[in-house]
């Protein structure tokens, strides 16, 4: 409800269209006495125009603000999820990389879709439910008051009975939706999974075991949303049987002031008119729990996720362009409280225009070093400086600008190239294709239909593994930072794609400081000096010449990939 503080005056005219609704049912009620007395028992002339009048009315009115409503509520309701929407992806943009490595992306789709849209159930459809059929019953109790307060006050007695029901069924509600919602999330996530790997799956002949894994998810989700409509349905029916008891009381009680003279037939009819107005209303405001507990359990997901604390952004430092020489500290890093050190004592300098190539086997803690560079991870121990200044005294925006990153797993948008290589940038047509041409991109990019505004699918689903990496090259091109890391960027490469990405490497290097993670150890022999990882330490240190002739680790892996290409 704090949301909809900036929609007051919508909600306020959807409160207003409620009351107006529910009033003029209450003046039709009221039309049952002499409608019955003066229309039929009665019959006067006078009634016979005045009575169709009134009733057109009111319902003329009824209609009016139904619609009012209806839609200003909708549009709250509509408004607060949009709402929620955009502030859960600003802050999901804003949580520190380590909420990542444990959330899968699914999952965090799912919030961002059904959650709030639950959400929505809840603030605008179940709450218009809520107020409308709340003013209902009070405006027909107050019809059957003025009717006969004996035959009113026998009605009330059940009432208790409803009560003790709609409690039991919210709580029973919000306990399963929470089930249901993460339900959703998994299922996200296990089809997502499946239809990735789509090619893998057919290879190893795997459908069937694929379909089996969502089938059990989605028979929990069977099982739990059967358990919402038994639980609603019972309620339902009991809430009706009660209804029905309450309405034998009315005619037993009414039967009796009837023969005592003290009802007629027109308040008679006023009151089973009220009564059985009151029914649907309690039956609607027992099945509504559902939607106002699904949409409970969501928003409590959505907030966890306001609340988290976002990266660390103490630093008050600017900087236009860094020079960009870096240096590490006795730097540590451990992922969580309980694991070992990633990094262990890493202490090295890249001065601007060097290159500092980083090797060693799988798990060596290569990636997690160039991690720290953009603070993706926050270092346990030691420091790391830029130009002299500790990272954690810049703004991470600041920061960041200072780094152009390319790694193996290319990231596009499922966009034109032009937009692709501009990403994040203002850039013109010219300085596109200036870094297009630079990076060797441009001879497969002239060769299609729309050139520069070719849409690339899905994570450039459209392109080859080695156009992917050159329009990476040329986005860290266009940016012109500084500082240069290279993750990888030419591992999963043919030779021929290898040999143009390498190339546009070159032109992309000079006058930048450079961390190249490189897996071909014939791609960094000429590297200012390289760096041997091995269980998250430094082993060895010094050129490629200097390396070799030690005849340690780094000999030993390049003598592996040596005898490897021979073969």
């Amino acid at each position: 409800m704090g949301y909809s503080r900036p929609y007051s005056s919508w909600l306020g005219l959807a409160l207003v269209g409620m009351v107006v609704e529910s009033t003029a049912g209450y003046f039709f009620m009221l039309l049952m006495k002499p409608l019955i007395n003066e229309g039929f028992v009665n019959p006067e002339p006078r009634a016979a125009v005045m009575l169709p009048l009134a009733i057109l009315g009111l319902f003329v009115m009824r209609s009016l603000s139904t619609f009012v409503g209806d839609y200003c509520m909708a549009r709250t309701g509509r408004s607060v999820v949009r709402d929620l929407r955009e502030q859960v992806l600003g802050k999901y943009m804003r949580l520190p990389s380590t909420y990542f490595d444990n959330e899968a992306t699914p999952v965090m789709v799912s919030r961002l879709n059904f959650d709030t849209e639950q959400v929505t159930q809840a603030s605008a459809d179940a709450l218009k439910t809520v107020v409308a059929d709340t003013l209902t019953i009070i405006y027909m109790l107050a019809v059957m008051v003025q009717m006969s307060l004996k035959v009113t006050f026998a009605m009330l007695l059940v009432v208790p009975l409803i009560g003790v029901i709609v409690s039991y069924v919210g709580k029973r509600y919000r306990r399963i939706s929470r089930g249901i919602q993460d339900g959703m999330g998994a299922m996200a996530q296990t089809a997502e999974q499946s239809l990735s790997a789509q090619q893998e799956v057919k290879v190893h002949g795997t459908q069937q075991h694929e379909i089996g894994r969502y089938q059990v998810l989605a028979n929990r989700m069977l099982r739990l949303n059967m358990k919402v409509e038994t639980t609603r349905a019972t309620a339902s029916a009991t809430v009706q049987f009660l209804a029905a008891l309450a309405l034998a009381v009315i005619v037993f009680v009414a039967t009796r002031e009837s023969l005592a003279g003290r009802l007629n037939a027109g308040e008679f009819m006023a009151l089973m008119s009220s009564m059985m107005a009151i029914i649907p209303s309690l039956r609607r405001l027992t099945s509504v729990q559902s939607a106002i507990s699904r949409g409970v359990a969501a928003a409590e997901r959505l907030f966890g996720i306001l609340d988290l604390p976002t990266e660390q952004d103490t630093g008050t430092r600017e900087v236009a362009r860094a020079r960009g020489d870096l240096s590490f500290e006795h730097v540590m890093l451990r992922y969580r409280q309980d694991d070992g050190l990633a990094l262990d004592d890493i202490t090295f300098e890249a001065k601007p225009g060097t290159v500092t190539a980083i090797v060693g086997r799988s798990g060596s803690g290569k990636t997690s070093l160039v991690r720290l560079v953009p603070r993706f991870y926050e270092a346990t121990g030691g420091r790391i400086r830029l130009d002299g200044v500790p990272l954690d005294d810049y703004r991470l925006e600041d920061l960041r600008r200072q780094i152009a990153l390319v790694g193996q797993r290319v990231m596009l948008f499922d966009d034109t190239i032009a937009a692709n290589i501009a990403y994040g940038t203002e850039a013109s047509e010219e300085r596109i294709r200036a870094a297009a041409e630079a990076a060797n991109a441009w001879e497969f990019i002239e060769r299609l239909p729309q050139q520069l505004q070719t849409p690339i699918g899905e994570n450039g689903s459209l392109l080859s593994g080695g156009q992917r990496q050159r329009l990476a090259i040329a986005r860290a091109i266009l940016r012109d930072a500084p500082i240069l890391i290279l993750d990888e960027a030419t591992a999963a490469l043919d030779n021929e794609s290898e040999r143009l990405v390498q190339d546009a490497l070159h032109r992309l290097m000079p006058d930048r400081t450079t961390l190249v993670i490189a897996h071909r150890l014939s791609t960094i022999e000429h590297a200012d000096q390289v760096l041997v990882m091995d269980h998250g330490r430094i082993v060895e240190r010094g050129t490629h010449a200097q390396l070799l002739a030690q005849g340690g680790l780094y000999a030993h892996l390049h003598g592996m990939q040596f005898r490897e290409r021979q073969v």
